[in-house]
């Protein structure tokens, strides 16, 4: 639908007319017109406007960073989190995908990145999240509101994240009581044998349950296992193009196992704190079955990443395609679960085989499917090197950033930072023309094979600016809330001399400034806070109102 208005405008020399465009939307006439008439000053234009610049200003300056590298400072300060608010949140709407619908796990992962700076979404989206789950534990992979139209799924991964971000939400804010509310459960009928999704518009169940229940109504659902001791894959687990992996039902997935470990790593502690100590002990004895299990998908020299219904591995350098995916590489690190040294050797085969500096990418996998006899699902779908096959996933760059931030690998955390960072992108005319999307913002995807080897594919709508926003403020800078203690606890590339970061908490302002005088990548050696020493690297937080100064110095202790 296009619509079309004219108008003509006459002026005077020297004459000066300030013409207001209204574009708008409400549920009657008598609204609409009521809108109109509001806006046609000037002046209420003006205000509004004000409001707007003050709502952003307030809502970015939260946090503020000065790093040695600009790029990512703007990013960091600004841009990341507009995009995760306007575009994820509010719109969930953009040039490559229209739709409108909530997706489970995205909004989720979205919100973790405003904890900081608008608690209040994060809260509302876990409630929202939560009474989108049915009955039997699993969730709707995506909804439309209002009607709440959307599909039930398999794909295995979707529940957990509803305790995944919720210990999130608890850790950072102290907020408990969150567990107390209270939430519907959706109720339609289960998925028959074989079918993979149903587009559905389920009823409210006359059940409800506190967070803490549906939390562990999704956990519980996600504890089977299959012939190698590893979560059922499904059809699909964090790559939905994986969706005849494990549709079958016995196809198992090791990324999933190492999300699955720290879940439930995370959640135990509320169980034991409720008195639920059978379900404690229960979840930690998963948890010891899952690591062997998880031990045994090793490789040789990295973790395999799936096992198909009929058991041929996913992942494994005997395949023709697919033989090293950075997410069971990255996720045995930042799930905290994997050998020590299998984890290290895991992460140099993905700088080794996945990380494509001349054409500014870093792989999801290789090789991509393409003609070889393995079905993995749609994945295979798409063209060689693009999105989920084989091309760079931003989503999951992010995460062979942080964990190589967590091995204390500053240097090449830096590195993966700039290398993704899409400003860096369009810094010449030649990289402009190759990258070709927008540069301020997250790219979904980034192609890997000629003739568009580094040109940029779906930006803006994309959970990556999340994702990037905790990497560059939590992995590297180390700013690590935890309810009215601060951590600062940096991994950051030894030429860095030194980085600031401006914290607003409430009405009190934290001057925090970080030095490096030896050069080193990680390690506090001291912590001042308004010139006391403190005994580690972290301070109690105050409502004072007052200006405060943070001083951290890297090194030897």
């Amino acid at each position: 639908p296009c619509a079309a208005l004219q108008g003509g405008i006459e002026l005077s020399p020297g004459e000066t007319r300030e013409i207001v465009i209204l574009l708008g939307e409400s549920d009657s006439k008598e609204e609409a017109r009521a809108l109109v008439a509001q806006y046609r000053g000037a002046q209420a234009v003006d205000a509004a406007y004000r409001g707007v610049v003050e709502y952003w200003e307030e809502t970015l300056s939260r946090i503020a960073v000065r790093t040695p590298e600009p790029a990512m400072d703007l990013l960091l300060n600004r841009w990341l989190l507009y995009q995760t608010l306007a575009c994820r949140i509010w719109a969930r709407a953009a040039f490559y995908q229209s739709g409108g619908a909530y997706g489970f796990r995205d909004q989720l992962q979205d919100v973790t990145a405003l904890v900081y700076a608008k608690p209040e979404v994060a809260r509302q989206q876990i409630l929202r999240a939560a009474a989108h789950q049915f009955e039997e534990g699993d969730v709707q992979h995506w909804w439309h509101p209002p009607t709440d139209r959307g599909v039930r799924t398999r794909i295995s991964d979707d529940l957990l994240w509803l305790p995944y971000v919720t210990d999130f939400y608890l850790r950072v804010t102290g907020d408990l009581s969150l567990l107390e509310e209270e939430a519907p459960f959706l109720k339609a009928p289960p998925l028959a044998e074989g079918q993979d999704d149903s587009y559905l518009h389920p009823q409210l169940s006359r059940e409800t349950g506190t967070i803490y229940e549906h939390c562990l109504r999704a956990i519980d659902r996600s504890l089977a296992t299959g012939a190698h001791g590893l979560p059922l894959m499904g059809s699909g687990d964090w790559n939905d193009g994986m969706n005849r992996v494990g549709h079958g039902g016995k196809g198992e997935s090791v990324w999933l196992g190492w999300f699955l470990h720290k879940t439930l790593e995370v959640f135990a502690p509320y169980c034991e704190k409720r008195g639920d100590l059978a379900r404690k002990a229960r979840y930690l004895g998963h948890m010891e079955e899952l690591q062997g299990s998880l031990e045994n998908s090793w490789d040789g020299a990295w973790y395999r990443r799936a096992y198909f219904d009929d058991g041929t591995p996913l992942g494994s350098e005997k395949g023709e395609e697919c033989r090293i995916d950075s997410i069971a590489q990255s996720w045995s690190v930042i799930s905290g679960a994997a050998d020590k040294e299998r984890a290290a050797k895991a992460m140099a085969a993905v700088e080794a085989r996945l990380v494509r500096r001349e054409e500014g990418v870093v792989l999801l996998f290789t090789p991509p499917f393409d003609e070889g006899k393995l079905d993995p699902g749609y994945v295979k779908g798409y063209v060689p090197g693009v999105r989920e096959n084989g091309g760079q996933y931003t989503h999951a760059a992010i995460w062979a950033l942080i964990a190589n931030a967590m091995l204390g690998e500053g240097d090449r955390a830096g590195e993966l930072f700039a290398l993704i960072n899409p400003i860096n992108h369009a810094l010449t005319r030649a990289g402009l023309q190759k990258y070709r999307v927008e540069p301020y913002v997250a790219a979904a995807d980034v192609y890997a094979v000629a003739p568009n080897a580094g040109r940029g594919g779906w930006t803006w709508y994309t959970g990556s600016a999340a994702w990037m926003y905790r990497a560059g403020l939590e992995s590297m800078l180390g700013f690590q809330l935890s309810g009215e203690r601060l951590r600062i606890d940096p991994c950051i590339p030894r030429s860095w001399p030194a980085f600031e970061i401006d914290y607003r908490h409430g009405e009190t302002r934290y001057a925090i400034k970080v030095k490096n005088p030896q050069g080193v990548c990680r390690g506090v050696a001291s912590l001042e806070l308004d010139g006391k020493l403190q005994p580690f690297n972290e301070f109690l937080l105050s409502s004072d109102g007052q200006l405060h100064e943070i001083q951290v110095v890297l090194g030897e202790p």
